[in-house]
């Protein structure tokens, strides 16, 4: 079993390839050739019908299950599918084991309505802190790699994130109504004042991918499923951005964080969005 971080920073040096061709493997094998072809038994509903779950994602997971524990053995896996079968399988993620935390299909609705916008999200953790992150949106050809200290790479060119510019309104992605309770709508009214330009969310791992390009000036959520945010709060975070809960302190992948939170391109832009969170919650 791996049994500390350097080892781990080890395999990083020397694994990050191998890592990113599970990832586009388990896109090319088991999500692509269903993307446009799904039949109806093959799409199902978890908690609603804005909650929907495909073959795609379930065996995209078991894909990477096998394919991330071989590749770093000692490891678990936390990943959406198994823990909507099994929940006390995501407490995984406050384990000492590295975890790997895995959407495999980050944007199910877009994906079942033939829209590209969606992704497979990895993100490896040890005792609660992000180490690596690969978001890879296949109908795209899009990989974005983060590692802790290493910055972030877009198709293996480094990008940052920058600042919006000065008098523009803040563009930021908030939780989709359909996934709000009517407290988290009522927590995210202030931003919807002067100065900024708030709209609904799509797929969570692309909207961090946005904010982390400098195409998106923040994001604004209200729900804390690790799988979603994991690999884009490391992506944002090697981009020069920056994260904060209403708490005023950086999310917490292990849980327990005060609601909602905000990543944004600057340290500046996401104390401003919290300011308007706090006012609104």
């Amino acid at each position: 079993m791996i049994q500390d971080i350097e080892t781990i920073d080890e395999f990083l040096a020397h694994r990050i390839a191998a890592v990113e061709e599970a990832v586009r493997t388990a896109a090319a094998t088991e999500i692509m050739p269903r993307f446009r072809q799904l039949a109806a038994h093959e799409i199902d509903e978890k908690t609603g019908p804005h909650d929907l779950v495909t073959d795609a994602d379930r065996k995209a997971e078991e894909f990477l299950t096998e394919a991330l524990v071989k590749l770093l053995p000692g490891s678990v896996v936390v990943g959406e599918e198994a823990v909507h079968a099994n929940p006390a399988t995501y407490e995984a993620i406050k384990g000492e084991a590295p975890v790997w935390i895995v959407d495999p299909v980050d944007g199910t609705r877009q994906f079942v309505h033939g829209d590209p916008g969606f992704c497979t999200l990895v993100a490896l953790a040890h005792r609660g802190v992000l180490l690596a992150s690969w978001t890879y949106a296949p109908a795209r050809d899009q990989l974005a790699v983060a590692v802790r200290g290493k910055g972030a790479l877009l198709d293996g060119e480094p990008f940052r994130a920058g600042s919006p510019a000065p008098g523009r309104d803040l563009e930021v992605a908030t939780s989709h109504p359909d996934y709000t309770t009517d407290d988290q709508k009522r927590a995210l009214l202030g931003l919807w004042t002067e100065g900024v330009s708030p709209r609904a969310c799509g797929s969570a791992g692309l909207e961090y991918l946005a904010v982390a390009r400098g195409e998106l000036d923040a994001v604004a959520f209200s729900w804390e499923a690790a799988w979603d945010h994991a690999a884009g709060l490391l992506l944002v975070e090697e981009a020069g951005g920056a994260h904060l809960t209403l708490a005023g302190e950086p999310f917490r992948i292990t849980g327990g964080n005060t609601l909602p939170f905000t990543a944004a391109r600057d340290a500046a832009t996401a104390r401003r969005v919290l300011g308007l969170l706090s006012g609104g919650a």
